[in-house]
């Protein structure tokens, strides 16, 4: 059956109102909390962590009050990332972490991420279970109108010496703008990669509650890009709000995507021998000309769904080593059970080091073809199958691409928008089919 809190990425929404309401976020607390005492889990501790956002305490702290209803209690880490969680959780004595983030979303928005004890997010199945017995104890429920902030006890810096211990050569001698993106990287980073070796420019580091992702980090490359050339760095590194998921900018300003950082780890995978059926993992978002320079080396890619737990479960499936998104969540399954942008940047930069290359060098094999992609705001999710005058005009689209290029058409995972990208060799057609459909699916919707 559909979910109908949990989306792509673990429930989200504007903090204070449903389902991020005092109310909801006690009850998925007790739905949780009962949850692991099925699983026999309840003895241990589940691990909070948030990113900056001014609702992430209370959020916090009502998920605690939750919990404690079934007796669970909770180890809260303060600011950590996500990808931090998920390792402190496998790694540590938890039977669950939590991290409440809204990742890319504007500051009034907040979500809850539930990672299993193996720091793997929780599976479909569990996660209808569990918003299920939601539904059934709301009206119940009496969450506490302003509980008691949390203090951190659990301390993040295993995380990073993890981080620190991937890397088989330093930093040294790099000189790496960081722009933190006012979340959770924004102590988290700078730290990590002085100790990696690296000179660092920190910008985009000093949040107050409200500044998250606020024209910076992963969304927002221009000022990244700027410091990077005014100041002749080596790199620069954007994260998004918690950090799963980073982007790059080469000395020359060009920016190297999750689709370029797939090609760039692939090959050095593949030339260390770790990179076993010469396959990868990424979504039906990656770009042709990822496949083509993939291919060029005897790679072969497969396409799952959008969103990095589709990812991670066919590179699972698969036993390949290496998955990711265009967006920047690339996951490195030696390492991590989730995308990690601080990890992704060390692994990139790592073989910037090994190979003396610059980040030019290194994605000058990555020729990305022209992809448009438009997003109509939309009040329902109406099945494309009922909507024939976008289908039809689809079936024309890709007529007119005649095998091509590439449509697709979908619902965001976390947003209320159908997504419209279209992929094709030349800039002006792919413009001109893209825009087609939009018209179509406003025409259909009113």
């Amino acid at each position: 059956m559909a979910k109908r809190l949990f989306g792509t990425d673990g429930i989200r929404g504007v903090a204070g109102e449903p389902p991020l309401d005092p109310a909801t976020i006690a009850a998925l607390g007790i739905a949780l909390g009962h949850d692991l005492q099925r699983h026999n889990q309840a003895s241990h501790p589940v691990l909070l962590g948030m990113d900056t956002r001014e609702s992430g305490p209370a959020i916090a702290a009502q998920l605690a009050h939750g919990l404690a209803q079934r007796n669970v209690e909770v180890a809260f880490a303060g600011v950590v990332t996500t990808p931090g969680v998920a390792y402190l959780t496998r790694t540590g004595d938890f039977a669950a972490g939590v991290m409440i983030s809204a990742s890319h979303n504007p500051f009034a928005d907040n979500g809850i991420k539930v990672f299993a004890k193996t720091g793997y997010k929780l599976p479909d199945a569990e996660e209808h279970e569990i918003e299920e017995e939601i539904f059934r104890i709301l009206p119940g429920v009496h969450a506490v109108a302003a509980p008691l902030p949390l203090t951190v006890s659990y301390s993040v810096r295993r995380y990073l010496d993890f981080l620190l211990s991937t890397l088989s050569t330093l930093l040294t001698g790099k000189q790496i703008v960081l722009d933190c993106g006012n979340g959770a990287a924004s102590a988290l980073a700078p730290e990590l990669f002085r100790e990696a070796g690296a000179e660092v420019i920190a910008i985009c580091n000093e949040p107050n509650g409200r500044n998250i992702n606020l024209n910076c980090g992963a969304l927002h490359l221009e000022q990244l890009r700027q410091r990077v050339i005014e100041t002749g760095s080596d790199a620069g590194v954007a994260f998004d709000g918690d950090a799963d998921r980073a982007l790059l900018v080469a000395p020359s300003g060009r920016i190297v995507d999750g689709d370029a950082v797939l090609l760039i780890a692939a090959r050095r995978l593949q030339a260390d021998g770790h990179l076993p059926g010469n396959l990868i993992v990424s979504t039906v978002m990656s770009n042709l000309g990822l496949e083509k320079a993939l291919s060029a080396h005897g790679i072969a890619m497969l396409r799952t769904a959008v969103g990095d737990k589709y990812v991670l479960e066919e590179m699972l499936r698969r036993d390949s080593p290496l998955g990711g998104e265009q967006s920047g969540h690339i996951i490195f399954s030696e390492y991590s059970t989730t995308g990690d942008g601080m990890l992704t940047a060390l692994k990139v930069l790592e073989t910037a080091q090994r190979e003396g290359s610059t980040l030019d060098e290194l994605a000058a094999e990555m020729v990305v073809y022209p992809q448009i992609l438009l997003n109509v705001r939309v009040k329902e999710r109406k099945p494309l199958d009922q909507m024939p005058r976008v289908t039809d005009e689809i079936a024309s689209c890709e007529s007119a691409l005649n095998g091509s290029g590439r449509i697709l058409v979908r619902f965001s995972g976390t947003e209320p928008l159908l997504r419209v990208m279209v992929e094709g060799p030349e800039q002006g057609q792919t413009e001109s089919l893209a825009q087609r459909i939009v018209d179509a699916i406003k025409s259909e919707l009113g």
